[in-house]
């Protein structure tokens, strides 16, 4: 997938609050009105619209324009939004549990205290704050969600997952660099061959989870809990706070 640097570059300043919609509120009928009339040529246009506190759960948004529409606190449950755009839009405490999100572009969103669980996130290109976000057991594989160093004009851009729940999530070649991960919950989560490179990892609990081949060089680790986790192949090349316990298992 292609992502425009524009994108990015307007994404923090609105990440934080709701933008300004343009269109008149559309209830659940009218939605699914559009996307029935609606093609890849022509897509139904819900873009900045208004959809907060609606029930769409189950919906296809395939053939749908969604660019920065308000879905707070929407049901989106079971939808698919598979390789949309979903950049700008705001989704605090939205609900897409079981959700296909897979191959998307969400920049700019605040999707803080999101219900993920079990959603498909595989492949998606992240920047978002996600703090206290459900993601446990959502397909995590192959997601780019690492800070793009060459694209920071306004400052670090990256996932901020803070206290974020990813227990048996499967993370598995996930790009990760210097993503916010403090306090998050990783228990039993599939961490193969991810990379974290200087991620903020402080107080993250990793208990049981499978880290083989996962790279934490220069990441930050303070009172991070490994206890269970498969370190076969990891690496911790110049780690901050990296626990005894850690070091004592890696020189075995």
């Amino acid at each position: 997938m292609n992502f425009p640097i524009k994108a990015v570059l307007f994404a923090i300043p609105i990440a934080m609050g709701p933008i300004p919609t343009l269109a008149a509120e559309l209830n659940r009928a009218q939605v699914e009105q559009l996307l029935a009339k609606a093609d890849k040529q022509h897509p139904a246009d819900l873009r900045r619209k208004d959809l907060t506190d609606l029930d769409l759960s189950n919906l296809d948004f395939r053939n749908a324009d969604l660019w920065g529409a308000d879905l707070r606190r929407s049901n989106l449950n079971k939808c698919n939004l598979q390789g949309l755009t979903l950049d700008l839009t705001v989704m605090t405490r939205i609900q897409l549990s079981g959700a296909n999100l897979a191959n998307t572009s969400i920049f700019g969103v605040s999707l803080m205290h999101a219900d993920l669980s079990k959603a498909d996130m595989s492949g998606s290109r992240v920047v978002a704050i996600m703090d206290g976000a459900n993601l446990s057991n959502a397909n995590l594989s192959n997601v780019q969600w690492a800070a793009d160093m060459k694209n920071q004009s306004m400052g670090l851009m990256r996932a901020s997952l803070k206290g974020a729940n990813l227990s048996g999530a499967n993370l598995r070649n996930a790009q990760l660099g210097r993503a916010m991960l403090k306090h998050a919950k990783l228990v039993k989560a599939n961490l193969q061959n991810a990379d974290l490179y200087s991620a903020e990892m402080d107080g993250a609990d990793m208990s049981g989870a499978d880290l083989s081949n996962a790279n934490f060089s220069e990441a930050k680790l303070h009172d991070a809990i490994f206890t269970g986790a498969n370190l076969q192949g990891t690496r911790f090349d110049g780690a901050k706070n990296l626990p005894d316990s850690v070091t004592s298992a890696q020189t075995k």
